[in-house]
């Protein structure tokens, strides 16, 4: 490794160190910040337990399964946000002109915005996301084989990537939108909300956006299908069980897609003029 590489590295880890000591400081602050990270997890899955109070089953998959479902996308969302949620603060950089000063850091930019926040208080969402994957594992009737853990394990981990992919295509967009961060939380948030359903329940329309555009189904709805061995859907008859298997490479390009997007608007980007 060369001398720059372990100064870069050197760097990002007193940025993540000082990062994560500031939010220990004010405790108190920090302790609601997880508590209000809690109930924000517990009031997306207050919709799925209320929609099962009505129904016995959303899209041909029980409620044990449907938090399956829930448990995986929503495990990768929760680690994604903490780790590049962030990274959608870009356009308070834009408006203020004040991106100049990561450019005149040793560093690249995009790992300075990464490293410029360590959001611990959505561990809050994350642990949630991890009860309700856990319960529901051993709700569903899964037969654990050595390929099932690989296969949830690589799920876990698509969907984190995936979901952070999102993350920086949208960060990458604001320097041609500036003023639309609404618009690319109705890929980022929304796809979040889309991910927790299952895709068989969506219209064309949707099925196009959330399935083949922003695969957000690829989070939740396919690895479930893989891991519990159910038959691909009518609408969806190419994504049978063994498409879960396709996660790995569905995040792959979506994080291509997004590094595209991220260095056509650096080089887009002219200054703020400060």
């Amino acid at each position: 490794m060369s001398a720059v590489s372990t100064a870069s590295l050197r760097a990002y880890r007193v940025l993540i160190g000082s990062r994560l000591r500031s939010q220990q400081v004010y405790t108190t602050s920090f302790a609601l910040d997880v508590v209000g990270s809690v109930l924000t997890g517990l009031v997306e899955f207050g919709e799925v337990w209320i929609v099962f109070h009505n129904v016995r089953s959303l899209g041909g998959l029980s409620f044990g399964q449907i938090c399956l479902l829930f448990g995986i996308a929503q495990v990768g969302f929760a680690f994604s946000q903490v780790m590049f949620g962030h990274v959608d603060r870009i356009p308070r950089y834009l408006r203020a002109g004040t991106l100049e000063a990561f450019y005149l850091r040793p560093l690249s930019l995009l790992g300075q915005l990464i490293t410029s926040e360590i959001a611990l208080r959505r561990l809050g969402w994350a642990a949630l996301s991890v009860v309700v994957l856990s319960w529901a594992l051993t709700a569903v009737d899964l037969v654990w084989t050595p390929a099932k853990v690989v296969l949830l394990v690589l799920s876990l981990l698509s969907s984190t990537a995936l979901f952070a992919a999102l993350f920086v295509a949208a960060a990458g967009l604001q320097f041609f939108l500036v003023d639309g961060e609404e618009m690319t939380n109705a890929f980022t948030y929304g796809g979040r909300y889309a991910s927790q359903q299952p895709a068989s329940i969506f219209s064309p329309g949707l099925i196009a956006a959330f399935v083949l555009a922003v695969p957000v189904a690829f989070t939740g709805y396919v690895p479930t299908l893989g891991l519990l061995d159910l038959p691909a859907p009518p609408a969806l008859p190419w994504l049978g069980p063994q498409a879960a298997w396709w996660c790995p490479l569905v995040a792959a390009w979506t994080w291509l897609v997004a590094l595209a997007c991220w260095r056509v608007g650096t080089r887009h980007y002219q200054g703020g003029g400060g």
